[in-house]
């Protein structure tokens, strides 16, 4: 399909010479046009600029046919990209969000076989068909308020068989979903209840039997493993990742969301495309990832729903770090993936910029997806994954005006959803 967008009140996050992230004082800034024009042709963006500019000469003029879309008043985006979540799951957990209410923790919750375990015990009961068709449900739930990509993690198998169940699922989406979708592969997500006096023992199960497995049906993109207190060691990690990167596994890691776990400079070590949550985050972690190339990720539905500190983003960037923010949709932490709540969740929780944050959701957390080079901003030759918002008065009244969904049309592969 050939789709022309005239009259566009402000085109955003536009670039000509395309980066793979932006870092420190960058992502301050974001560059728009306004009256602009954007031509789509076979799913690719293939022209962009001022309407002034929209005559004999633009590639328009020579293509046969086009649907057109008339966008005054209102403006187009590219497509949130989040870079973590855990959208595959068998059941809500909303009696446990109760216990939350009256003041138990999340690590009282986990010990008393709630949280992660809790999942675990009914994803081994339930069939990939319903699977497929809840996470369908979610996938269509975040396309509308704007998302074009997506990962999705495993995590609550704990046996090869669940765990392989999980990461088939996740197969079967990225063909029946438009959205862009990566997989990763979370064995050590938590330690099954049976694992508990001997917790090595799992590992030495997801090292010599899950992974090879995983790799074998080449059912995931990347590997992770959750390096916190209560979880697994800086020792399980590093033996983890060691194991998957032998199989092509690139890491991405749950690190000091609880506590200074050392996650962050394992996840350096191996080379980690993304380390996230970062709650504990002091001066040593941020000197680690000054001199590598992960991407920084903070998690602020989870921060917010779980009433946790707040990372320090502002710290972070004012460092010269890249930042990004994604959604962790899931069951018990963050039951939400509106990544236009993410946005608003940036400035108000983190006090980031509207540019910043934009950056943070977009172009970043692209490259913590490692699709940079094809989403996260509005560029000639990118993936046309783009939505037009309802008419607003400025970019910035996106993450100003929260709790309402904004897009009006979306935009993925060059086609309207």
């Amino acid at each position: 399909m050939n789709i022309l967008i005239k009259n566009i009140k402000e085109l955003v996050q536009v670039e000509n010479k395309p980066k793979l992230k932006v870092s420190g004082r960058e992502m301050s800034s974001i560059e728009t046009i306004s009256d602009a024009y954007l031509l789509i042709s076979d799913g690719m963006i293939v022209e962009f600029g001022k309407m002034e500019l929209l005559s004999e000469s633009t590639k328009a003029n020579g293509l046969k046919e086009y649907k057109l879309i008339d966008a005054s008043g209102k403006m187009v985006f590219p497509s949130f990209c989040d870079s973590h979540t855990h959208l595959v799951y068998p059941a809500s957990r909303e009696i446990e969000y109760i216990d939350k209410i009256k003041g138990l923790s999340y690590e009282e919750i986990a010990r008393r076989g709630g949280g992660i375990l809790n999942s675990a015990k009914k994803m081994q009961e339930i069939s990939e068909d319903e699977l497929v068709e809840s996470a369908l449900g979610r996938l269509n739930e975040i396309q509308k308020m704007g998302t074009g990509a997506v990962e999705i993690k495993s995590g609550y198998g704990l046996t090869t068989a669940s765990e392989l169940k999980m990461l088939q699922v996740i197969r079967r989406l990225k063909n029946l979903s438009p959205l862009t979708i990566k997989s990763t592969f979370l064995g050590a997500h938590a330690i099954p209840a049976e694992y508990k006096s001997n917790p090595s023992d799992y590992v030495d199960l997801i090292i010599n039997e899950m992974i090879p497995q995983v790799a074998s049906e080449e059912l995931a993109d990347y590997i992770d493993v959750f390096c916190d207190r209560g979880f697994f060691t800086v020792n399980d990690t590093d033996r983890i990742l060691n194991a998957g990167m032998k199989y092509g596994l690139r890491p991405k890691i749950h690190a000091n969301e609880l506590d200074y776990s050392g996650g962050v400079q394992v996840g350096v070590k191996y080379h980690a495309l993304s380390v996230d949550h970062l709650e504990f985050t002091a001066d040593a972690e941020i000197e680690a990832l000054l001199n590598s190339d992960t991407m920084a990720t903070i998690l602020p539905g989870a921060a917010f729903f779980l009433n946790m500190i707040y990372a320090p983003a502002r710290k972070m960037i004012d460092s010269g770090l890249p930042l990004a923010m994604a959604s962790d949709f899931n069951p018990g932490s963050s039951p939400s993936g509106n990544m236009q709540l993410i946005l608003s969740m940036a400035s108000i929780l983190y006090k980031l910029t509207p540019e910043e944050a934009i950056n943070a959701t977009t172009i970043n957390t692209a490259y913590a997806m490692d699709l940079s080079e094809e989403l996260g901003s509005i560029c000639e030759g990118k993936k046309a994954n783009i939505f037009i918002t309802t008419e607003i008065p400025s970019y910035q009244f996106m993450p100003y005006y929260y709790g309402s969904n904004k897009v009006e049309t979306v935009i993925l592969n060059g086609e309207i959803q």
